[in-house]
């Protein structure tokens, strides 16, 4: 049995009762109306006002022929539950970062980010230039799926912890939470890694259920409050040096459409993407001023700390290499990133060390 197959006659677990009544069917006169469901929870900063973003670019860009109804995590299937639900067609689409699906496929990690991966322009480029679009839809299409990319978070933080990071042997026995193929690379440094709802994350640390996290950046960490449990931060992270965001239809549903609502979806995607990652830029300079006014320190991890991460990376990425479908995309990905990074390096980089000398 294929992986559509089983996935549309299979029970989701203690959701599937409540997802079958997801769906929304197509409306009178021309008019469409689709269930997104979230990976996150209702208002949580940046990536909510994303989902929120696209779905009132549709709504306005189709003069309200093409509806979507936005429901957090929660509210109709669970956080990391969005994936199954809208691949069977119990939810018409999903808005998430797909490296929480790497349980399903472990290429899906590069639709979100990788360690040691592209920053956002480079990534940009390889998604809408180097064939990363495709590559993205041709794995979609095994899971019954029509994916976009719909924000960008940029460069995320290497996150909190409850003690300063001396050396890789401080990761040794830690609780920290990471999802993806970063937080596989820690699982090698012998952290016991945990996968936990963007939404249930400052419980876990408050708690003392978790020793540290990742979350996105300053901004959005700040309106989480980790600052009001530790006080140490590191600003650079290996694991999401750019960190995509997915709108996932229902490809059959996706398919049912007319050609126009087909586009509008494509084009609300782009937009937002491009949004989010302004939203995200806008905000995090001056929430990081603001969290070292208030007492955080803001750290860079040890070169052995960064040695660390990339041998252990390394493993991840030989350890996946044995798929075909996740080996040929990472030969893909590394080649679009060498080939931007060429030249970034000798433009771009070059010019901001000389405008900050320029500038003081």
């Amino acid at each position: 049995m294929d992986r559509r197959s089983f996935l549309r006659t299979s029970a989701l677990g203690g959701t599937a009762a409540a997802a079958t009544s997801l769906a929304a069917p197509a409306l009178s006169a021309g008019r469409e109306k689709l269930t997104m469901v979230t990976s996150w929870g209702r208002g949580l900063a940046g990536v909510f006002d994303a989902a929120v973003y696209m779905a009132d670019a549709v709504n306005a860009m189709s003069d309200g022929t093409l509806e979507i109804e936005i429901k957090a995590a929660g509210e109709l299937v669970g956080a990391f539950e969005v994936f199954d639900a809208v691949s069977s067609g119990q939810a018409d689409m999903y808005h998430s970062a797909d490296y929480y699906f790497v349980g399903q496929h472990p290429a899906f990690a590069f639709f979100t980010g990788v360690p040691f991966g592209m920053n956002a322009t480079e990534y940009s480029n390889w998604y809408i230039q180097g064939g990363g679009a495709q590559r993205h839809a041709e794995l979609g299409e095994i899971f019954n799926l029509k994916p976009f990319m719909a924000g960008n978070t940029g460069t995320q933080g290497g996150g909190w912890f409850r003690k300063e990071i001396n050396g890789p042997e401080d990761f040794n026995g830690l609780k920290f939470r990471m999802p993806g193929l970063g937080g596989k690379a820690l699982g090698h440094m012998g952290v016991s890694v945990q996968n936990i709802p963007g939404s249930e994350v400052y419980q876990a640390l408050s708690s003392g259920a978790i020793d540290g996290t990742e979350w996105i950046g300053p901004w959005a960490d700040e309106k989480a409050g980790f600052q009001e449990i530790t006080k140490f931060y590191y600003a650079a992270g290996f694991h999401e040096p750019a960190a995509g965001l997915s709108a996932s239809v229902n490809l059959e549903r996706f398919n049912g459409l007319s050609k126009t609502h087909q586009n509008i979806l494509e084009h609300a995607a782009g937009s937002c993407d491009r949004w989010s990652l302004a939203q995200f830029l806008n905000n995090n300079s001056q929430a990081l001023t603001r969290l070292a006014a208030g007492g955080v320190k803001v750290l860079d991890f040890p070169d052995s700390v960064w040695d660390a991460f990339g041998a252990a990376s390394q493993k991840v990425y030989d350890e996946f290499s044995s798929d075909d479908m996740f080996a040929s995309i990472l030969n893909e990905y590394r080649a679009s990133m060498s080939a931007s990074s060429g030249w970034l390096t000798a433009s771009t980089d070059a010019y901001r060390k000389q405008r900050d000398r320029v500038l003081g």
